[in-house]
């Protein structure tokens, strides 16, 4: 029989799974001026001179500047410099929108030196030949954060020094809490999570709609409206993606639910993946010729521990949001890394179709999407082949706890008690497992008064440990009894005694 998977053994805890993609950064590149011979080819060509290239880009940083001002200025906001690294800039971003709140517009604008690539002029001595060599360097860079209608919360990376590559981010998360919106489906969001979603259906068709088409257009309209350089070079961005995460999600109703379950299969994730079955999750095979790392980590975040699992420029990983959502999420830093049936084209003009690398354009995120999708349900089903002790650890934490401040009170078992062992080894005996036994059965064996045995025989029900026979004064074992009593027999006899032993 084959193994349950986590979502059908814990169906009736579940508010249901959702798949979509989440973080993704996406980068712009001008066709002609991304590279160093692409650019030395425009200046030959406007008759600009090679050694002018500073005087060339100089008013262009300008154009930049003058724009994020007219930007801000409309929208009634300062743009925030950022001097120090350790400064998230997505908490200065958390800040404003708790008093902004999320409409959408422009939210805020923060500028940063970072580092960027430069060209640098050179004359070779040896060719003769004069052109611009790759240099990196510093410049200043504009973040103009923004919720749109359609993706939700993003921004644009600006720099202001040629050749302008921008840097977009979105999250799927956020452009399916946008539809969900527009269509007036009933969600609780919790940072890039959804706690539960009343059309679970629906929100899944939403989110496996997400389209290239329209993120095109977006990017295209952004780029225009705060890098306006376009007219100089006379081309239109270039759209690749840089780093994709596509999550599945298992929103569990409660978190006395998912924490010990978490807690179990983290403990055993990272030492039960070798090798072999981390590539085996991304859909790889481990050979001979392989040269890429491949690894297992565990670490703890804020919002909890973190099992991932890496290879190359791929991975998978699991962790817990708010004890509430358990992720399986795989992220990808260079497509290129999977490979798919597609055309290719050849050289010399003729085209094939056979198994090649993923394309690292946006239009990628069709295909990309099912290949990250068959990822993340090969470790589920991994992750459902572990051991699940969670459900007696909350049995056992439910019985030894006592229940104060209900009606009625229960006081929990202690499993260490000489007067708790004996009226459940009492409970165990043979000749009580076919018909059950009545209270002056048990009196025979114990030494209590009815009274008292009364109120344990009540006590014992509350706890979920036995059961009445219907219209009769018979009790029997429940399933969770037997196992709880085996249990605690077990442990005694085979493990605290011979330890305690050992000390003598």
């Amino acid at each position: 029989m084959a193994t349950a998977t986590l979502e059908e053994r814990y169906a009736a805890n579940l508010h249901g799974v959702l798949s979509c993609f989440d973080r993704m950064i996406i980068v712009g590149t001008l066709p002609g001026a991304c590279y160093a011979e692409g650019m030395t080819s425009y200046l030959y060509v406007h008759g600009i001179r090679v050694f002018d290239y500073p005087r060339f880009a100089e008013p262009l940083r300008e154009r930049i500047r003058e724009r994020a001002q007219e930007v801000c200025t409309a929208a009634g906001i300062d743009i925030e410099h950022v001097s120090k690294s350790h400064i998230r800039k997505e908490d200065l971003v958390a800040r404003v929108l708790t008093e902004r709140g999320d409409a959408p517009g422009l939210v805020h604008v923060l500028s940063a030196m970072e580092a960027c690539p430069s060209y640098k002029p050179w004359h070779n001595k040896v060719s003769g030949k004069t052109y611009l060599r790759p240099d990196q360097g510093k410049c200043l860079h504009y973040y103009f954060y923004f919720i749109d209608e359609e993706l939700g919360l993003c921004y644009l990376r600006v720099p202001t020094w040629a050749p302008f590559g921008l840097q977009f981010y979105c999250n799927g998360h956020g452009a399916l809490a946008m539809a969900l919106k527009r269509e007036g489906i009933n969600h609780v969001p919790a940072d890039n999570a959804f706690l539960r979603i009343d059309d679970l259906d629906r929100a899944q068709a939403l989110a496996d709609a997400f389209s290239p088409d329209v993120l095109h257009r977006r990017l295209d309209c952004y780029a225009q409206w705060l890098c306006p350089v376009l007219d100089v070079f006379g081309q239109a961005y270039h759209w690749s993606i840089r780093q994709a995460e596509y999550s599945t999600d298992l929103m569990f109703r409660s978190e006395q639910i998912l924490a010990p379950l978490y807690d179990a299969i983290s403990r055993q994730a990272v030492l039960a993946a070798n090798a072999e079955r981390v590539s085996g999750f991304l859909g790889k095979k481990v050979t001979p010729q392989l040269a890429q790392e491949i690894g297992s980590r565990l670490s703890t975040r804020i919002e909890g521990r973190c099992i991932k699992h890496t290879m190359g420029a791929a991975g998978v990983k699991v962790y817990d949001k708010f004890s509430r959502v358990l992720r399986i999420e795989t992220t990808v830093n260079d497509l290129s890394f999977f490979k798919h049936h597609r055309k290719v084209e050849h050289q010399d003009g003729h085209t094939t179709r056979e198994l090649a690398p993923l394309k690292k354009t946006i239009y990628s995120l069709i295909d990309l999407r099912e290949i990250l999708l068959g990822c993340n349900q090969r470790y589920l089903a991994f992750l459902s082949s572990l051991d699940d002790p969670s459900a007696g650890e909350r049995d056992l934490q439910r019985l030894s706890q006592s229940r104060v401040g209900s009606a009625p009170s229960v006081k929990g078992l202690n499993f260490f008690d000489a007067a708790e062992q004996t009226l459940l080894r009492t409970l165990q005996l043979g000749k009580f497992n076919i018909h059950g036994w009545r209270r002056a059965d048990l009196l025979a064996h114990l030494h209590l008064t009815p009274w008292a045995m009364s109120r344990q025989l009540a006590r014992l029900r509350q706890l979920g440990l036995i059961k009445k026979v219907v219209h009769t004064y018979r009790y029997y074992l429940t399933r969770l009894g037997r196992s709880a009593i085996a249990a605690a027999c077990s442990l005694t006899r085979f493990s605290i005694v011979p330890a305690m032993a050992a000390t003598h």
